[in-house]
């Protein structure tokens, strides 16, 4: 066999290959964007949480919580398809309560409070129209609980 009859065999080989080559570069941006966006917003759940346990009314709470969360996710530069609008539960000795619940209970009394971020995470910039079945966006969440300090005062 002489070398003449392997000539273009390189190129269709290329064109073969490319695609999945390049569909596998698209699941690895995909991936790797969840993974970020998933410890941005572990990240900011926990600083919300906590922001939200020192506070000593549910109202300032609330309020501290979502600019804890909201200046977490731009420090790590995520960018959120909906509204940040966390989820805040509370308790109180063995009870689930509300939040408002968790900071009315009484002095020398365990209460914590829980905040729950969802963000939905946009791939559209990294996906490929032509791959069936890929998801645009992702919808990650993260819940954090904090405990209110038992001796500090409340109202």
């Amino acid at each position: 066999m002489t070398r003449t009859a392997e000539r273009g065999s390189v190129s269709i080989e290329v064109a073969v290959l490319a695609p999945a080559f390049i569909a596998l570069m698209v699941l690895a941006g995909v991936v790797g964007r969840s993974a970020v966006a998933a410890e941005a917003l572990d990240a900011a759940a926990h600083d919300a949480a906590r922001a939200a346990s020192i506070s000593r009314d549910s109202d300032t709470a609330r309020q501290k919580a979502l600019e804890a969360a909201q200046k977490q996710l731009d420090w790590h530069g995520l960018v959120c398809a909906n509204d940040l609008d966390p989820a805040f539960t509370g308790s109180s000795p063995g009870n689930e309560s509300s939040f408002d619940d968790a900071f009315s209970s009484s002095v020398g009394t365990d209460a914590t409070v829980t905040v729950t971020i969802s963000c939905l995470v946009s791939f559209k910039d990294v996906t490929l129209d032509i791959l069936p079945g890929m998801e645009s966006e992702r919808l990650i969440t993260a819940q954090f609980t904090s405990p209110l300090d038992r001796y500090r005062g409340r109202q």
